[in-house]
């Protein structure tokens, strides 16, 4: 992997690369009702879990008439751009894959080869770090590659995660501001208003392995809620983007006293292990019974779009407990395709075409690498095995835990390519 000398993992460079293609890389999500249950399998295949289960989830699929709006968020993401990259001179095609809906990273990764282009660069729908935020989707990449036959003749480097750039967080800054200033004009009163900023909850053994291995004992710190304990980069880059968020507010609204806090949605594992909290229902309903709160301006902040996790458990499951507890309500956006977060993206591709480009980094955080480090990002999972990933100082380690050296070898001398 072609790494600059700097050591630091937060300042780890890639060398400027002619890319030939650029992937967006996405979720996936089914597109009418007899595709729901298939969707679900995907989703959560190896874990066991019976269909029955799977049903009761698709009910939140069925009630959006059985089609994920990801998809079309996507499209529409792809459109956006295409017309960027047009603006700004980058002759490049885009391409799309998804994780676990059509089409698939095998189905991109051969149309990919079929046109001719085997230096592609992935932007990823997803902006933090984390096993499946981020290293997840290196291995879909690593996993097309072998399926297709691929590995050694095709190279797909992911851009960095990019939760700190100004682009991600001021479509936010600018919804928060607005939903504010709804609540407190809508009340004969000014309302206790409380920000809560929503994320998608994982184990916790996950979120401690999430940043590479050189940096998980430096990882220790206070919260933002006063706790002492281990720390991931999944909980140090929400916090730091929440941070950035309210201090920009806080410009625009000097008077308004603002709390917040970060939540969690979306939790999907057994009861028995353990997942980051609270859980945002939990705390709309903690703050109506502590009597310290009037409202709740819910943001999505680990979000890129508004697709079925942010429509039902915010808009619909959060949205109804306020209302049972007697609490005003305002979910901000997510930023969607907002020409800042359009235009960040392009920055993003640039940074890895040109050794000039800005690397714009908001937040406190420290900047986030090209380059991910050695073992960063796993499961955190003790039934968890080594795959093949790409974009990575490990990329070659997984690859011959999972193939072998002379499996490995086979595959990269059948493709020509050198070891």
């Amino acid at each position: 992997m072609d790494a600059s000398t700097r050591h630091s993992p937060r300042e780890r460079r890639a060398l400027p690369t002619s890319y030939d293609a650029v992937l967006l890389a996405s979720f996936g999500g089914p597109e009418k009702q007899e595709d729901v249950l298939p969707f679900l399998r995907n989703v959560t295949r190896g874990r066991g879990i019976p269909d029955e289960r799977l049903l009761e989830v698709g009910e939140h699929y069925r009630a959006l008439g059985g089609r994920s709006p990801i998809n079309e968020q996507n499209r529409d993401l792809l459109a956006a751009l295409r017309t960027e990259f047009d603006a700004r001179g980058i002759d490049l095609p885009l391409y799309w894959g998804n994780r676990n809906w059509t089409l698939t990273m095998p189905e991109a990764v051969r149309q990919l080869d079929a046109d001719g282009h085997h230096r592609v660069l992935a932007v990823a729908t997803s902006a933090y770090s984390s096993y499946s935020s981020c290293r997840q989707y290196r291995e879909d990449f690593g996993g097309a590659l072998v399926e297709a036959g691929l590995l050694g003749r095709m190279r797909i480097d992911k851009v960095r995660p990019y939760f700190d750039h100004p682009g991600f967080l001021e479509p936010t800054v600018d919804g928060l501001v607005r939903a504010v200033s709804e609540v407190t004009s809508d009340a004969a009163r000014a309302p206790r208003v409380h920000v809560l900023f929503s994320t998608h909850s994982i184990p916790t053994a996950m979120e401690l392995a999430s940043g590479p291995q050189e940096e998980r004992s430096e990882c220790f710190g206070a919260s933002e809620q006063g706790e002492d304990r281990p720390r991931g980069w999944y909980l140090e880059q929400h916090e730091a983007a929440c941070r950035y968020v309210m201090e920009r507010v806080g410009a625009t609204l000097p008077d308004c006293t603002l709390p917040w806090q970060l939540v969690f949605q979306s939790r999907s594992g057994p009861p028995q292990v353990p997942w980051l909290e609270p859980d945002v229902n939990d705390v709309i309903s903690r703050l109506a019974r502590s009597g310290t709160a009037d409202a709740v301006v819910v943001v999505p902040i680990g979000f890129v779009s508004d697709h079925v996790e942010v429509i039902w458990d915010l808009d619909t499951e959060a949205a109804d407990t306020a209302r049972a507890e007697g609490l005003a309500f305002r979910r901000v956006a997510t930023p969607g395709t907002d020409p800042r977060f359009v235009a960040a993206l392009a920055d993003l591709v640039e940074e890895r075409l040109r050794a000039d480009a800005p690397r714009r980094c908001a937040t406190g955080f420290g900047g986030t690498p090209d380059v991910c480090g050695t073992a960063c990002c796993h499961s955190g999972s003790a039934r968890s095995r080594d795959a093949v990933t790409t974009s990575a100082l490990d990329s070659e380690a997984d690859a011959r835990s999972v193939l072998g050296d002379q499996g490995l070898q086979q595959i990269l001398q059948e493709a020509g390519a050198d070891s």
